[in-house]
């Protein structure tokens, strides 16, 4: 590994954010640096900030999950928010959702080395995933897509009155803006900007939030979701 490219050993933050689970985030900040280089998961001008930009400002997205919910995070990539979260909340079920199968073979791979029982791996886009895996309390995302876009994969996965997290830079107050008109379309009741990791990460992590009503993703996801659902039961009396 080059000089540039060298990973810093772990903030003390990390030992507090992270408690038990500490020596298992350092071995996959090892294995972002070192294997997700490799196969191009990460730029390796990532590796010298992975802690501070990456895993703590993922890890804190913890404080606004409600306890024991099931979560998908949308285009998990390298695992980005989902693993974090993971580790330092194992009373959560987390779907890790990713199309990409080079992606896909390294989160099973952390998954399995790191013995995440509680997380599973799905190979697929959102939107072909709709009506087969079960709509969850909670998703998750970060670095995906302009919010607009990321509320049509998303909050069709979610249950009624589940809600959408997406972590987000300086632009999230913009996007949020633009993004109002989709939103309510989309079965969106309520939205907010949140500011997580205060102490932790400097500057603090950014989340929008999206809460939906009853229709998760709205009129046309309705009749989608229930096609989907009476495929499934098709397939399953077969």
């Amino acid at each position: 590994m080059t000089a540039e490219a060298e990973l810093p050993p772990a903030p003390e933050q990390a030992r507090d954010v992270f408690g038990d689970r500490f020596t298992d985030a350092v071995r996959y900040a090892e294995l972002l640096a070192e294997a997700g280089v490799q196969r191009g998961l990460i730029g390796p001008r990532e590796v010298p900030r992975l802690w501070e930009r990456h895993l703590l400002n993922c890890a804190v997205l913890s404080e606004v999950v409600p306890e024991g919910v099931t979560v998908c995070d949308v285009g998990s990539g390298a695992g980005l928010p989902g693993i974090p979260l993971a580790l330092v909340r194992e009373d959560l079920k987390i779907t890790l959702l990713e199309p990409l199968l080079r992606r896909t073979n390294f989160l099973t791979e952390v998954v399995e080395l790191l013995g995440l029982e509680h997380v599973t791996v799905v190979r697929g886009r959102a939107e072909e995933v709709m009506g087969k895996l079960p709509p969850v309390h909670v998703v998750t995302a970060r670095a995906v897509a302009p919010l607009d876009r990321l509320a049509t994969w998303g909050i069709p996965l979610l249950r009624p009155y589940g809600e959408m997290l997406a972590l987000k830079g300086d632009t999230a107050e913009e996007e949020l803006k633009s993004a109002a008109a989709a939103l309510s379309k989309l079965g969106a009741v309520e939205t907010s900007i949140l500011h997580v990791g205060e102490g932790i990460v400097d500057p603090s992590s950014t989340v929008v939030r999206v809460e939906v009503g009853e229709s998760p993703g709205g009129v046309r996801f309705a009749a989608k979701r229930a096609k989907a659902a009476r495929t499934g039961r098709t397939r399953r009396r077969r």
